[in-house]
């Protein structure tokens, strides 16, 4: 008997019967394959094994989950969905309109979901009103990640503003150290990207550009400074970034051999993996210009439907996701802060308590604005143009100007 087979039964047992069910396995899709990923996982996987559910592990790599998508409409196709998928956003909705996935209601009024959950990844965890996916974490991409001793030795401190930026990228070179730690890979491109727009627009700009997506915005002067600040880092980037993984590009912040990364608060969990202390071998910024904005993405498990009736080991899973024990221990390692507003940061480090103050306050000032990199800007067509466009520039194949005419041509197809 399969796996789905398994489960559709068990589901038919919990609806017919008042029998309990004997817990089966679960098994999750995800794209956390990296060290401090996995680390992460294991509290998950040992949450449901305490509660004897089994764990049946699919890792599909590839930072940005395309890969994961790929392989899920796959398995969907065939009519073999697993248990429970990491998603992103918008990538969420676009299963729920299919009827894909499980009805979460009842685990998210038992356990108040509705009371804890902020509005903005409430968007994307519901779907007309109904809970259908858990989120675990939120992660924000604004973030620049520096080793503590390149900075001490070349007398560096944290930079606030771009030319700020620009003075550091060079005096690092000048050093003879690699400015910039940088994977090239659209989605790593991107993800930067989001962070130069915001800071060289500022976060109306960036509400028009990248999530109204206006297209005077998108072609604007503004824009094309935004490409022309992209090209200024791409020029601080070593030549043998091209298909580099981004926990590669954080190992050469860890190692020495680069002086920042600028990458989502996921890289704080290879620095935590290896033994590495915020302010004492690596600091945390936010990219200069955005101090008072985060960027998100909300790492989140969708429950795929098993005959109409979620089943007992999907809403332990989904249970398990939303305790505020967990998310607490999960989110120390992974290094994005709770999705849950009620969890205390006693014990977060130094970063991880600045991203949980960062985003109270983003949240409650209106500066909270989902990542076009990472799904929760616009639809998955909509971003991989705008991945099409941002990584022919990074590698090239524009000048700012035509980069910035190419991102309204090729929106306008994607719609």
């Amino acid at each position: 008997m399969t796996l789905m087979k398994h489960l559709k039964l068990s589901a038919a047992v919990l609806a017919l019967s008042a029998t309990t069910a004997v817990a089966a396995d679960v098994e999750v899709l995800h794209w956390w394959t990296s060290g401090g990923e996995a680390a992460a996982l294991n509290v998950l996987k040992g949450d449901l094994e305490a509660q004897g559910i089994g764990w049946m592990d699919m890792p599909v790599a590839g930072g940005g989950g395309e890969a994961a998508m790929t392989v899920l409409r796959a398995r969907v196709t065939s009519g073999n969905a697993p248990t429970a998928v990491q998603m992103l956003g918008f990538d969420i909705t676009d299963w729920a309109k299919e009827g894909a996935l499980a009805n979460l209601n009842d685990a998210a009024a038992e356990n108040g979901w509705d009371a804890v959950v902020p509005e903005a990844l409430q968007k994307f965890a519901k779907y007309e009103g109904s809970w259908v996916a858990a989120p675990v974490n939120v992660h924000s991409v604004n973030w620049v990640w520096a080793n503590k001793k390149l900075f001490d030795d070349n007398n560096l401190t944290v930079p606030t503003t771009w030319e700020e930026f620009e003075a550091v990228m060079a005096t690092l070179k000048e050093a003879g150290v690699t400015p910039i730690a940088q994977g090239g890979q659209p989605w790593q491109e991107a993800t930067l990207f989001d962070s130069v727009v915001m800071s060289t627009g500022g976060p109306e700009f960036y509400q028009k550009a990248l999530i109204d997506l206006d297209p005077e915005a998108l072609g604007s002067d503004t824009m094309k400074q935004a490409f022309d600040r992209l090209g200024a880092i791409r020029a601080n980037v070593d030549d043998n970034f091209s298909g580099r993984d981004w926990n590669l590009a954080t190992a050469m912040v860890i190692n020495g051999e680069a002086g920042m990364q600028i990458m989502g608060d996921w890289a704080k969990g290879e620095f935590v993996a290896a033994g590495k202390v915020p302010d004492e071998d690596f600091l945390c910024f936010r990219f200069p210009g955005t101090q008072d904005q985060v960027m998100f993405n909300a790492d989140q498990f969708a429950m795929f439907d098993q005959g109409g009736v979620v089943s007992e080991e999907q809403a332990a899973l989904a249970t398990a996701i939303m305790s505020p024990t967990f998310q607490s221990a999960f989110n120390v390692v992974k290094g994005s802060v709770p999705a849950r507003t009620d969890v205390p940061d006693t014990d977060f480090d130094a970063c991880g308590k600045k991203g949980i103050a960062d985003l109270a306050a983003a949240s409650s000032s209106g500066n909270l604005f989902g990542s076009l990199a990472q799904g929760y800007g616009a639809p998955a067509s909509i971003k991989n143009a705008y991945y099409d466009v941002v990584t022919a520039f990074f590698n090239g194949s524009f000048d700012s100007q035509t980069a910035a005419e190419e991102l309204v041509t090729a929106i306008e197809i994607a719609q």
